[in-house]
């Protein structure tokens, strides 16, 4: 027999107030953490239980929109996307690579009907991503660089959260994780500037981010077999293009004067040139130049940019094909993208 349900406009709860899951509970003649669960999709609840609490929640105004009805099903069909806003000045974002690899992820979510959900806040550590991943606040994560959250990210590895990381691959991550071969773009690097006859290199990138140290080591590795090649090392607060440009800006009034640089970024490469310009230096005549990550800017800038390529136009798919294969219970092998220097004027 089906039980009753209450009308709406039933006395239990106060004139104008906001429904809460107590009031439903009562209308619907169930326990709170029951409709606890049917809101959070719980598959431990009976379907005529199920009804019954939607139908009261949709009856008085509560969630009754496009969530409310994701919230019936195990899934949400949505896909949460974090940026890493941390790793930039006032959380600024900039840098057109970043928006390559989004309007990739996006374009694969929406062939596959899925919903975008653009960096949630509040999700700092595990604790708050198992927390919003459990309330059905995404089916799992695509993050968008490492930063410096590998730690962070391994840890959430181990748990059931879906999850796969643009960035760095490493076998012993313990997440899935898609990316160029790093260590192979800081060689080529290296293999540009021996060709170009150059011997004090420079690299500018913040080494705690795992890609730019892999960066590093791959031009180091070069450099060794070369005993008359120097490298240095100038560390970047910030990925934002000002904070690049003064602090190349201030190496180069200390005395300095590098005659090939390997910037960790194109954006970043941009930046070189315009503090070197300042001082009167001009790239190739006076150090040779490479960025990362191929951006359409970098063909067209002047002088054209030497660039490390990792085939960004297939990014997107694959961050959101292997991602699916977790959320269908499966698992999902790290894979790592083919990586080429583009040589231009620099």
């Amino acid at each position: 027999m089906t039980k009753k349900v209450a009308a709406k406009g039933e006395q239990g709860r106060k004139s104008g107030g906001r429904l809460t899951m107590q009031d439903i509970a009562r209308l619907a003649q169930v326990s709170t953490p029951t409709v606890s669960r049917v809101l959070n999709g719980s598959p431990l609840v009976t379907e005529e239980t199920r009804e019954r609490v939607m139908a009261v929640a949709q009856a008085h105004g509560y969630a009754v929109n496009r969530n409310a009805a994701k919230l019936r099903h195990t899934r949400t069909n949505t896909v949460a996307v974090m940026l890493d806003f941390g790793s930039h000045r006032h959380g600024a974002i900039g840098d057109p690579f970043v928006f390559e690899l989004l309007a990739g992820v996006s374009e694969a979510l929406s062939i596959r009907n899925q919903d975008l959900l653009l960096s949630p806040p509040g999700l700092e550590d595990v604790r708050a991503f198992r927390d919003f991943y459990q309330a059905r606040g995404a089916d799992g994560f695509i993050v968008l660089g490492q930063g410096t959250r590998d730690t962070m990210l391994r840890e959430l590895g181990r748990s059931d959260v879906p999850l796969v990381v643009w960035g760095a691959v490493a076998p012993d991550a313990g997440y899935c994780s898609i990316g160029s071969d790093n260590f192979l773009g800081g060689e080529l690097a290296g293999r540009h500037f021996l060709a170009r006859k150059r011997k004090h290199w420079l690299f500018v990138g913040d080494i705690r981010h795992e890609e730019l140290r892999l960066r590093y080591e791959g031009l180091c590795a070069v450099a060794k077999d070369h005993d008359d090649v120097t490298v240095d090392f100038l560390p970047i607060a910030s990925m934002a293009f000002h904070a690049t440009a003064d602090t190349v800006a201030a190496y180069l009034a200390a005395g300095r004067q590098p005659d090939a640089v390997f910037a960790f970024s194109d954006t970043a490469a941009m930046a070189v040139i315009g503090s070197f310009k300042e001082r009167g230096l001009t790239a190739p005549r006076d150090y040779a130049l490479v960025g990362y990550n191929n951006i359409p800017p970098a063909a067209h800038f002047s002088p054209a940019i030497t660039t490390i390529n990792q085939k960004t136009d297939v990014a997107g798919a694959l961050l959101v094909e292997k991602l699916m294969q977790q959320v269908d219970g499966g698992r999902a092998r790290s894979t790592t993208l083919p990586t080429e220097i583009v040589v231009r004027d620099t």
